[in-house]
Parts: C-alpha cells; sequence; structure tokens
C-alpha cells in the first residue's frame, strides 16, 4: 500500500507533466495559427493562453519540438513545425517566380562540373526546381539542401553561358568563379 507521501508526490509530478504536454501543444497550435518571430512573441502568446513561460522553458519546448525558423512569404525569419518547413511547390507559379525574383541565388561557384549555388535559408529546392524545370542542356542534375544546390553539370559546360542560362531561370546577386 503506497503511503500518503508518495500518492502526493505522484499527482504532483503527473499534473507537472500534464501541464507541460498541454503547453507543448498550445505552442504547436500558436506557432501553426500565427506567424511568431521571437521567443518573447511566443511568452507573450502563452501567458495569454494560461501558460506563463520563461525563456529558458520556452527554448527547450522549442528544441523538443524541433521547431526551427524558416522565411516567410514576406521574407522575415518566424518559427515553424519541422513538417511546414517541408517543400511544397504552390499552384500559382507566378507568385513562386516572383519570390524567386526578388530573393534569388545569392552568389554561383565553380569548380570544374560543378557549380555551387548559395541562396537565402529555406529558398534551395525553390532555385533547384526553377533550374531543373529551365532544362538547360549543361545541367545534368540538382540537389538542393536548405541554402545550397549542387548543380553537375556537363564536360563541355562553358562558365559564361552557364552564367546566362542560370541567370534567365534564376535571377542571380552576386557571381564568384573558383
Amino acid at each position: 500500500m503506497p503511503t500518503f507521501a508518495a500518492v502526493f508526490v505522484f499527482r504532483q509530478y503527473f499534473i507537472i507533466v500534464m501541464r507541460r504536454e498541454t503547453r507543448l501543444e498550445v505552442i504547436k497550435m500558436i506557432i501553426s495559427s500565427q506567424e511568431v518571430a521571437t521567443q518573447e512573441d511566443l511568452m507573450s502568446e502563452l501567458a495569454k493562453a494560461g501558460f506563463p513561460s520563461t525563456q529558458g522553458t520556452v527554448s527547450r519546448d522549442l528544441r523538443q519540438l524541433r521547431i526551427g525558423k524558416a522565411i516567410n512569404e514576406a521574407g522575415h525569419l518566424v518559427y515553424m513545425l519541422p513538417e511546414q518547413r517541408k517543400y511544397q511547390r504552390v499552384s500559382d507559379t507566378h507568385m513562386t517566380v516572383q519570390q524567386m525574383n526578388r530573393l534569388g541565388a545569392l552568389s554561383v561557384k565553380f569548380s570544374r562540373n560543378i557549380a555551387v549555388i548559395q541562396t537565402p535559408p529555406g529558398h534551395a529546392p525553390h532555385v533547384a526546381y526553377d533550374i531543373d524545370n529551365a532544362h538547360i542542356p549543361e545541367v545534368l542534375g540538382t540537389i538542393a539542401g536548405d541554402d545550397t544546390i549542387f548543380i553537375v553539370l556537363t564536360e563541355e559546360a562553358d562558365r559564361p553561358t552557364v552564367l546566362n542560362r542560370l541567370s534567365e531561370a534564376v535571377p542571380t546577386t552576386q557571381t564568384i568563379n573558383s
């Protein structure tokens, strides 16, 4: 038979765990329903929902939920749930072209038959998609990370020609040859 103290401790632990799990769910709801740019903003929203928290608690919760920042449509960094950061092609390609014209590639570097393009964080998949759909004869294929694209070029690819064709598909703000 458990003692009163053991039951009390278990009850308190259960309340803390349940409150924490509920707070995590509230964080997911807040981030999925509105744009939150800072931990202070998130702490404010949590307090409104009845979960006053410290910066350290919010930081640990964000890490546990694997919530990171990504660029929104307006070009601002905001918190996003992991499943929201996955690349999703929008149906209105005109909007995507406008976004890419605003952001584009930050730099292009060459090493033999490989080109490396740097983009703003979160935009490499979009840029690689546009490069692939441009059907550039010198491009054998692309591999996109978060902000970097590797492009494998044909052996006989001419760098100025490749740069010209890439700039037609994706605006480039700076070119560095190496």
